[in-house]
């Protein structure tokens, strides 16, 4: 619903609003979404399909239905986008970038099948990715964005690998990209955005250099993000989106100011924006569902303390079990901030 002037944007939640989470339900749309290869969504998402089998997999493990995927197909199709220089492609015969080399790792992690040959090449892709700002390049043509920041110290953190390029100007570069406000952008003056400042707390959690954030200073930005509906938006004047009840909930839960915000209402959009009928996440409650915002509602979910599901990494968007089974036990300390 769009808010006259003066108003605030928000959405009306209906009256039928699911009062738990659809379990069954979101096994069976992700499990189809995966099995139609022919489908027209399908097909078109072979830009970033590396991202959507990390998404669906992750759901699916958090929901305690890892196991419906076969680990021996999906591993060898990972190999499939692994390219010469070590990095990763959304889809085979497309170009390495940060994103989808995260992305893979990820999925190698979590079924316990990241071979030494893989993490060697991630690891040289990465350092090579690294600019004398500390930086980093998503890929070879250069664009620089904390998004991949991020991307490359929580590959090489799952790797244990973080040695591999300097990690202490990486956290510089990511604190040059502080705002007024507290919030964090892509680049050094950019706009503050809840995405990019889930990257950046993530990125500085890694680098341990988040006691340089003003906790209270962001805090209350992140807070602020929270919509009558209960629903949280990206940025000042925007809709809430359900993808933001996990980039702002995990930073609040990275910063130790998770309690904040209205935890139920937020808890009730999130369930809102399910499909009652198909399975799976929308963005705003009754728009179409899609696997990017089903694993971030669950995700959230999981952070909000639901035992119906997985406890959930705030930093890297994987369970946790995984986490202490892959990452080196003195680096825990700096990845797992309490709350």
């Amino acid at each position: 619903m769009a808010a006259h002037p003066g108003e605030v944007k928000d959405v009306v939640l209906g009256d039928k609003v699911p009062a738990k989470l659809l379990h069954e339900l979101h096994g069976g749309y992700i499990k189809e979404w995966e099995a139609n290869k022919g489908g027209f969504e399908y097909v078109m998402s072979e830009y970033l399909r590396m991202s959507g089998l990390y998404w669906c997999l992750t759901a699916m493990d958090l929901l305690h239905k890892r196991d419906s995927f076969d680990a021996d197909e999906v591993v060898a199709w990972v190999e499939t986008c692994r390219c010469p220089d070590g990095g990763y492609g959304a889809s085979p015969d497309l170009d390495p970038h940060l994103l989808y080399t995260l992305s893979a790792i990820q999925v190698l992690v979590s079924l316990d099948r990241l071979t030494p040959e893989a993490a060697d090449g991630a690891a040289a892709f990465i350092k090579q990715q690294q600019l004398p700002d500390g930086s980093f390049r998503g890929d070879k043509w250069g664009e620089v964005d904390t998004r991949f920041s991020f991307c490359a110290l929580a590959c090489l953190a799952l790797i244990n690998k973080l040695d591999e390029v300097r990690v202490g100007a990486a956290g510089d570069f990511v604190l040059s990209c502080m705002n007024f406000d507290g919030g964090f952008g892509v680049v050094p003056g950019s706009e503050s955005h809840s995405g990019q400042v889930y990257c950046c707390v993530g990125a500085l959690a890694i680098s341990d250099k988040l006691h340089e954030v003003d906790a209270d200073l962001l805090g209350w930005w992140l807070a602020e993000r929270q919509l009558p509906s209960g629903g949280f938006n990206g940025r000042p004047e925007k809709l809430p989106d359900v993808c933001y009840s996990w980039w702002v909930l995990t930073s609040l839960r990275i910063i130790g100011r998770m309690h904040w915000i209205d935890a139920d209402k937020l808890r009730q959009f999130i369930l809102a924006c399910q499909d009652g009928e198909t399975g799976g996440f929308s963005d705003r409650p009754g728009d179409i569902v899609d696997p990017f915002h089903t694993l971030f509602g669950i995700a959230a979910l999981s952070l909000l303390g639901d035992q119906s599901l997985k406890e959930i990494n705030p930093i890297f968007c994987m369970p946790e079990e995984i986490i202490r089974r892959a990452v080196r036990t003195d680096r825990l300390t700096n990845i797992n901030p309490v709350a």
